[in-house]
């Protein structure tokens, strides 16, 4: 008893609760109770139960882990669950037996819309980088779903109504709503990876495009030209991992009866891309009407013509072979959706660049535009060949009965401009010829527009020879005189014979033009001016030399030696004559009065001439120098031989000077002012 009391009052002063007593417990039989624990005792028993504590949580968290770690393993187990029920009801399909939906498929079904649920309440849209990680698992979803509604619907469509099954039928009903939930994500992520993923076109070091006038340095502009080469090598600008994981929605989408869904978005994403394709090259789209009531030709001919050029080649040579691969990529499942969407959207770009060549064609005529419809000519004729191995033959020959409608107004509208040059020609009306007997500016018109022309002989040969409607040479209509029209046996072709008869018109333009002279001379001078001016056009040219042939230079030739004679007998055969020794001598004597007339004579008569033809106009250098030479060869030794004979007759002093006023050296100096277009100086400041 004395013990118990200590221990009791031992309990009163700790914290553990005190010890049942022993004799309220029956079931002792009477036995002592043990004796406390020690202080050493309690800690152990302390110790040990902690450590069951945290063996029991740790317990715990493994089962929890467990059940987490479940969800994923629940949905892989399940679909392969569904795999073997899809073997297993193809296999039913093909024996036209009935089946039960098992319990496992809502399963599948309440998992999918789980991981759906999840997606929906995503922040956002997705970077297609994530698409790339994250779509696997919703693929393989798809899959399987497209596959049991599929079998299911084909199933439904064959059984009896006895065979009906409200659970089946339930069961496809959601397939169908859990399906189109799951395409709208596929759909989205199309989307994102068509717009997102590809790379954008660059054309300028620091990302900003060439300002409004087109000013950019010389290193911009080097190094703009390298981003675009670049670019276009890279075309279309997505990564491989991209594409495959687009053929995957691609085929899953098409798979799963959302082929339109699919294609719609690949059309839109494409379309997007060709019109910044368009814009980076300086392409605008422009109505036709536009171009033909709104849009002045300056900025048609600098601006948007060669960018239209620019564009149908590299579309041909880069974009198109580029698009058709990518499409051939990403609908790898299915080629024929392929060729049908690349066609679809290489004639959504081709169709607008032709209706821009049609209005181009339909602006009013004018002699600037030919070579400008020339060149959208070449390059669309170039274009039709390159057709065949890049589209399929149905779509080919479509587009190349465009192209060729297009290039056949392009064609049609050059013949008529070329041949408005004889409007040209018959339009040039001025009566005031020109001064000094220089090349007319019509003759420097036509000339020049027909050595450009030269340039485009193939393709105006071409031109003339497939798309020409009408004759443009009327045989009727041309002059049967051979004196003054040639006879072309070279024209062996439509283009050529326009050209000739072009070349007549001229001839007989300036004909008129020369007889609006009064002076003879100058009537000649001006044709054989005007004359030697074509035929050294003709001649710089290998292309229009080809064009007119060789008689007709040789004609040419030959008139422009008679204009030359014909201008020498009028002018200078006349000075000579004043130095006729006719008359001079009478019984072996020297009449002086004679003498100094037939001075005075020649010296007056030079004066006039060299004061009129210090006027007239020789641009040709050449053609200058040999008038000079010529006119020289004929007049100082004539003048010296007479000067040498018969000066010395005539009484040296103010006499002489008074009749003999040039000395012979004097002659070729002043020979030498002619044809500059220049007032002559006068003959004080040269003596002095």
């Amino acid at each position: 008893d004395k013990n118990l009391a200590e221990n009791s009052d031992t309990l009163a002063h700790t914290d553990e609760p005190p010890m049942p007593d022993p004799n309220l417990n029956d079931d002792t039989d009477g036995e002592q109770p043990p004796p406390p624990p020690s202080e050493h005792e309690e800690n152990q028993q302390k110790e040990e139960k902690k450590e069951e504590t945290v063996e029991n949580t740790e317990s715990v968290d493994a089962d929890d882990a467990d059940v987490v770690e479940s969800s994923p393993p629940s949905l892989e187990k399940v679909s392969e669950e569904i795999d073997q029920f899809l073997v297993g009801l193809y296999e039913k399909e093909a024996a036209s037996v009935s089946f039960d939906i098992p319990d496992y498929v809502g399963k599948f079904l309440d998992l999918l819309e789980e991981n759906l649920g999840k997606c929906d309440t995503g922040e956002g849209k997705a970077k297609w980088e994530e698409i790339l990680e994250k779509d696997t698992w919703l693929l393989e979803a798809v899959n399987r779903i497209s596959k049991l509604k599929k079998i299911l619907t084909r199933h439904d469509e064959n059984e009896t109504v006895e065979d009906k099954n409200e659970k089946r039928d339930s069961t496809r009903n959601r397939i169908g709503v859990i399906q189109q939930k799951a395409m709208s994500f596929l759909e989205e992520d199309f989307r994102v990876l068509m717009e997102d993923s590809r790379m954008p076109m660059e054309l300028s070091s620091d990302g900003q495009n060439i300002d409004s006038k087109g000013k950019q340095g010389a290193s911009e502009e080097v190094e703009s030209d390298h981003q675009l080469e670049e670019s276009e090598t890279n075309f279309p600008g997505y990564t491989d991992e991209a594409i495959a994981c687009m053929s995957k929605i691609a085929c899953e989408m098409l798979t799963g009866g959302y082929e339109s869904e699919c294609c719609q978005v690949y059309i839109v994403a494409r379309r997007t891309a060709f019109e910044e394709i368009q814009q980076k090259l300086g392409l605008e789209r422009i109505s036709i009407d536009d171009m033909v009531q709104k849009v002045q030709w300056e900025i048609l001919a600098r601006d948007m013509i060669p960018a239209w050029t620019n564009t149908i080649r590299k579309c041909t040579t880069v974009y198109f072979p580029g698009e058709r691969k990518l499409a051939e990529a990403v609908f790898s499942s299915n080629q024929s959706v392929a060729a049908g969407l690349f066609g679809s959207l290489s004639r959504g770009v081709v169709i607008p660049l032709l209706n821009f060549a049609e209005g181009a064609a339909m602006t009013k005529r004018a002699g600037e535009k030919l070579f400008k419809l020339l060149d959208m000519y070449e390059t669309l004729r170039d274009v039709i060949p390159k057709l065949d191995g890049l589209f399929p033959e149905e779509s080919s020959e479509e587009l190349k009965t465009e192209i060729t409608l297009a290039k056949t107004r392009l064609g049609e509208a050059a013949i008529a401009i070329f041949c408005d040059l004889e409007n040209s020609i018959k339009s040039e009306t001025v009566k005031n010829p020109v001064p000094g007997g220089a090349v007319h500016p019509l003759t420097r018109y036509i000339m020049n527009y027909l050595i450009i022309a030269g340039d485009y002989k193939e393709t105006l040969e071409q031109v003339f020879r497939d798309h020409s409607k009408i004759e443009c040479v009327d045989s009727s209509s041309r002059l049967d005189d051979n004196e003054n029209h040639v006879v072309i046996e070279e024209a062996s072709s439509p283009f050529s014979a326009q050209v000739m008869r072009v070349m007549d018109l001229l001839d007989a333009s300036l004909d008129g033009k020369a007889k609006l002279y009064r002076d003879i001379a100058l009537s000649n001078f001006f044709m054989m001016n005007n004359g030697r001016y074509i035929l050294q056009k003709i001649k710089s040219s290998s292309e229009m030399s080809q064009v007119v042939g060789n008689t007709w230079c040789r004609k040419k030739s030959s008139d422009l030696r008679n204009y030359h004679k014909t201008y020498q007998r009028e002018t200078w055969n006349k000075l000579l004559n004043c130095l006729s020794q006719e008359g001079l001598n009478v019984n072996g004597k020297v009449q002086k009065a004679v003498l100094k007339e037939r001075f005075k004579s020649f010296s007056t008569l030079f004066d006039e001439i060299h004061r009129t033809q210090s006027l007239w106009v020789v641009k040709d250098e050449q053609l200058q120098s040999e008038l000079r030479v010529s006119i020289s060869a004929v007049v100082i030794p004539a003048y010296r031989a007479f000067f040498g004979r018969f000066s010395q007759n005539l009484d040296s002093g103010r006499q002489a000077e008074k009749y003999i006023k040039y000395q012979p050296e004097d002659i070729e100096t002043y020979i030498d002012d002619l044809f500059d277009g220049k007032p002559p100086q006068s003959n004080a400041r040269r003596k002095t």
